[in-house]
């Protein structure tokens, strides 16, 4: 499902214009970004958390020429399912 599709069927379960459902899943996407981004984290009970985490920097390797390079330690978005999304893609 792309942003188009989903704004769709966000449109028809809230019996909301199309317009109004892609203003609210453009604000919803936005602000989870910016606060994630802040290092602070965003938890929907029963949907997931979603997270900024830490990598370290380390040693990786070239598959072209098995050279030796550095990775830089970097921040990455992250997010955990919560037990009911689990349980609903699992299909129980």
């Amino acid at each position: 499902m792309n942003k188009e599709e989903l704004v769709q069927e966000v449109s028809k379960k809230a019996k909301v214009s199309q317009k109004e459902a892609a203003e609210v899943i453009g604000a919803w996407v936005d602000t989870i970004q910016k606060t994630v981004s802040k290092g602070k984290k965003v938890t929907l009970v029963g949907f997931g958390t979603f997270e900024s985490r830490k990598r370290a920097a380390r040693t990786g390797r070239n598959p072209q020429t098995g050279k030796e390079i550095k990775i830089p330690a970097k921040t990455v978005p992250a997010f955990s399912a919560g037990k009911k999304f689990k349980t609903i893609v699992n299909g129980k």
